[in-house]
């Protein structure tokens, strides 16, 4: 093993009628005011914000809602929630969603702490959090683990930059985690969310670092389960077993745990984000179309750790180096396919693009060219337009 310092506070509540204890678990973590946020009409509908409003009503814990968060979760509804939780008198914040429910929340607890400092200063780095609100978590979608994780990702819809910030003040206190709440799940969010947890722990596991047996073996069963569990879903929603899985893969793939002692990578998830942010699709789905392309780029750097992947992974013993790792690129490719997720442009939905548009959004990626990314095969700008060429069909 490489050194690692690890750190996971939150607290999991995992199961059925889990949703139950919010009240308290909020109390638990010092709540008394709380600051409710959540996303479109699907928990309305389903009873769920309901539920919780009645919890918290019922252990005399006043609560003040915001809804209205979309994915790719923008810039100006976390600044408005900042002031309708100040106004309000916040000192606690219930994200009922998915991640761009929490990821909202993160921002807006953010805000609360440090009302003088605007939260876009966070994720463009030129300001350091420096304390947060507590923040807890009732999930919703199995997907961007962020109800374990450091990350949050914004987009400032003005300027069509979307950004991920990690700290660890961006980890929730507590996450909730019934299965059942995600049976109704479109089967399109289904498949997004699978390929987004299968990214979170692609992207720590292609990487330069060697030995790490342990944690290699994390990230190769985390990617077995969901792939197999991934197919019952897309048949069947109501498969508690195979949602179960994944709701706990999605956490654990993003909680650190599947990339523990190595460099990571995540060269996709700066190149989806662009797509994201100029184009307003979904996440799980701009991933989908950049892994493939971006692996066809980097296998070469290091083909050792794709011929591992193919055997572990998806089984491939026979045949060449490049054999072996090609077949591993194209069954991944195959299965997000199978899922009914785009592999390019053209499946994205986009079209194919202009050369101006690829050269735009590698020049985003990498800030003018003024930062190098990932760390298995480093991506200047000229190196994120091949990519985006690769995708381009």
């Amino acid at each position: 093993m490489q050194s690692f310092c690890y750190y996971c506070p939150t607290k999991v509540l995992f199961g059925k009628d889990s949703e139950q204890q919010v009240a308290q678990q909020v109390r638990e973590f010092g709540g008394s005011r709380v600051f409710v946020v959540y996303g479109g009409g699907s928990v309305v509908r389903s009873g769920l914000l309901g539920r919780v409003q009645s919890a918290l009503d019922g252990a005399n814990l006043p609560c003040r809602m915001l809804g209205g968060v979309q994915p790719n979760p923008r810039l100006a509804l976390a600044r408005q929630g900042v002031q309708e939780a100040l106004s309000f008198g916040a000192d606690f914040i219930l994200a009922v969603g998915g991640g761009s429910v929490i990821d909202t929340a993160k921002a807006i607890a953010h805000g609360v702490a440090e009302p003088s400092v605007d939260i876009w200063d966070y994720w463009e780095g030129t300001r350091t959090v420096q304390k947060s609100l507590p923040v807890g978590v009732i999930l919703t979608i199995s997907a961007a683990g962020s109800e374990m994780s450091d990350s949050s990702v914004l987009t400032n819809e003005e300027t069509g930059v979307k950004r991920g910030l990690s700290t660890p003040f961006n980890r929730p206190r507590f996450a909730v985690m019934n299965p059942e709440l995600t049976y109704t799940l479109p089967a399109y969010q289904v498949a997004c969310g699978i390929v987004d947890i299968m990214m979170h722990t692609l992207d720590r596991y292609f990487t330069p670092t060697k030995g790490n047996q342990l944690t290699d073996a994390f990230a190769e069963a985390l990617l077995r389960t969901v792939i197999a569990n991934g197919r019952t879903a897309m048949q069947d929603s109501h498969d508690y077993e195979a949602m179960s899985e994944l709701m706990w893969c999605g956490s654990v793939s993003h909680n650190g745990l599947t990339g523990l002692g190595a460099a990571v990578d995540f060269v996709p998830h700066k190149l989806g984000h662009e797509l994201s942010g100029k184009f307003d699709v979904a996440h799980g789905a701009s991933l989908a179309v950049m892994w493939g392309a971006w692996a066809a780029y980097s296998w070469r750097e290091h083909p050792e750790r794709f011929v591992q992947f193919a055997r572990e992974v998806w089984g491939i013993q026979s045949g060449s180096e490049q054999e072996r790792a090609e077949a591993a690129i194209r069954e991944t490719v195959q299965y997000f396919q199978s899922l009914g997720m785009p592999t390019d442009f053209t499946s994205l939905g986009i079209g194919v693009q202009p050369d101006e548009v690829l050269w735009g959004m590698a020049d985003k990626a990498t800030r003018g060219d003024a930062m190098r990314l990932g760390s298995f095969k480093p991506v200047n700008k000229e190196a994120a337009f091949a990519i985006y060429q690769l995708a381009n069909q």
